[in-house]
């Protein structure tokens, strides 16, 4: 298969479906957000993930459009691996035009300095995971408020 990346920002790509990772290392979370997204018209799950490793890779293939990434993973093998921040840095770094959302069960106040930081562009508590949200921060390109000023 041969995939282009696409800047998920230009607006003739906006009129297609947003193609969507999920990564979590809980089977239970991806199904569930495989099922939000799923019931968001314009959105298609293309793929999902386990592992930061994982996301890794299928980025680099399918390139994905927005990226909804756990902050904390074990490795692929339930050892320390990389994490969702570090993947998050990485694919940033490498595919500034994909947009990674951070998830996980953290308050906003408790998340882990480097979440703000790594490139990712806004930040869902899992409880509050939801379509409307996922779609607003999509037309909005993320949470302005999220990212560190300059």
């Amino acid at each position: 298969m041969n995939v282009s990346p696409v800047n998920a920002f230009d607006s003739d790509v906006r009129d297609r479906d947003v193609t969507v990772l999920v990564v979590d290392d809980q089977p239970p979370f991806r199904e569930a957000a495989r099922s939000v997204v799923d019931r968001l018209r314009g959105f298609e799950v293309v793929a999902e993930a386990d592992s930061g490793e994982a996301a890794l890779a299928i980025v680099e293939s399918l390139h994905p459009q927005l990226v909804l990434m756990d902050i904390k993973m074990g490795g692929i093998d339930g050892t320390a691996g990389m994490d969702g921040i570090e993947a998050t840095a990485e694919i940033t770094a490498r595919y500034p035009n994909t947009m990674v959302v951070l998830v996980s069960t953290y308050e906003l106040g408790d998340l882990p300095p480097t979440a703000r930081t790594s490139g990712a562009r806004a930040y869902i508590n899992k409880d509050d995971f939801g379509g409307r949200l996922l779609r607003r921060l999509w037309e909005s390109s993320g949470d302005p408020d999220f990212r560190p000023t300059g």
